[in-house]
């Protein structure tokens, strides 16, 4: 067997309805090829867009791609993590792994939608920020850490999409949002399950295990209050599921938008912060100690000049 052959039986994944997925059934379908990309979502949910390029540092970046458009009446700033439909266009994106360009690229479309009083709607789909050697001399650890630290004070609303792989810190930077939505088979996860595998077993080929013990799925999401909403996949009928995911997506925007630019931003923060419980059990089984990390308050002021934000 050729080992394309091999690699096709490995993803193959068994849907038979008296078997539910696993958490790795899903890890592949999240990576299906054939899945639709953030363009696709774009063009279906967005009209008279006009995308907008380059980080006015030092290039474009084609793994993420974003504009101006209207969700309904609603004008909103739009930005997506692109894989690309086709080899050549995969590699043009570079299998949608952004590079610091890339992340302050969209971080210029949030300052501008933000100066403007757009809400912003972002895609996620990636394996992780790029890690080349190129991408580290421009600084891509302090661009992530720069999207995470200024998305949480921007004062309009901003909802995320985990459409395929929510892959550690290169999808965070685009998902320090209001709500999280995630498609029912796209995954989340601090690392990627070959990668956990090798690190605790030193053998990548227990992804499965990996995969499970991660709890890496659109449903432990939910329950961990990472994720607000699960979005149905029928992609056999995109263009209806795309017609009912902007829907939601104007119904969040319409709450959202009722509360004030500080209580926006409040409510981002608050959200973060809820996910910080630790939960400590005493020899005594029936006393737990539950501590919510306390609220660090952050003059914006100084922010702001130690950003070199005017």
């Amino acid at each position: 067997m050729t080992d394309e052959k091999k690699a096709a039986v490995e993803m193959t994944i068994d849907l038979s309805e008296d078997k539910p997925m696993t958490a790795y059934d899903r890890l592949k379908a999240a990576r299906a090829t054939t899945r639709p990309t953030s363009q696709a979502y774009i063009e279906r949910i967005f009209t008279e867009r006009i995308e907008l390029h380059g980080d006015r540092h030092f290039g474009d970046d084609p793994a993420v791609i974003g504009g101006i458009g209207f969700l309904g009446e609603r004008p909103v700033t739009f930005i997506g993590i692109e894989k690309g439909c086709d080899i050549d266009d995969r590699m043009t994106r570079n299998f949608g792994c952004p590079r610091p360009e890339g992340y302050r690229k969209a971080l210029r479309l949030m300052r501008q939608a933000e100066k403007f009083g757009r809400p912003i709607v972002c895609f996620v789909d990636t394996l992780g920020a790029y890690c080349g050697v190129d991408a580290e001399e421009r600084g891509q650890g302090e661009a992530i850490a720069r999207n995470l630290l200024e998305m949480m004070g921007l004062t309009v609303p901003i909802i995320s999409v985990i459409i395929g792989e929510g892959g550690s810190g290169g999808a965070l930077a685009l998902a320090c949002a209001n709500k999280v939505y995630m498609l029912e088979n796209a995954v989340y996860s601090v690392i990627t399950p070959e990668g956990c595998a090798t690190i605790l077993w030193r053998d990548a080929a227990r992804v499965a295990d990996a995969a499970k013990c991660l709890h890496i799925t659109a449903d432990d999401m939910i329950l961990f209050k990472v994720a607000e909403r699960v979005i149905p996949e029928d992609f056999d009928n995109f263009d209806e599921m795309c017609r009912l995911l902007a829907h939601q997506l104007d119904a969040d925007l319409t709450e959202l938008c009722k509360l004030s630019p500080k209580r926006i931003e409040e409510d981002r923060y608050e959200r973060f912060r809820r996910l910080g419980i630790i939960e400590e059990k005493t020899e005594n089984p029936r006393i737990v100690i539950k501590t919510k990390l306390p609220r660090i308050n952050i003059n914006k002021d100084i922010l702001k000049r130690i950003l070199h934000r005017k």
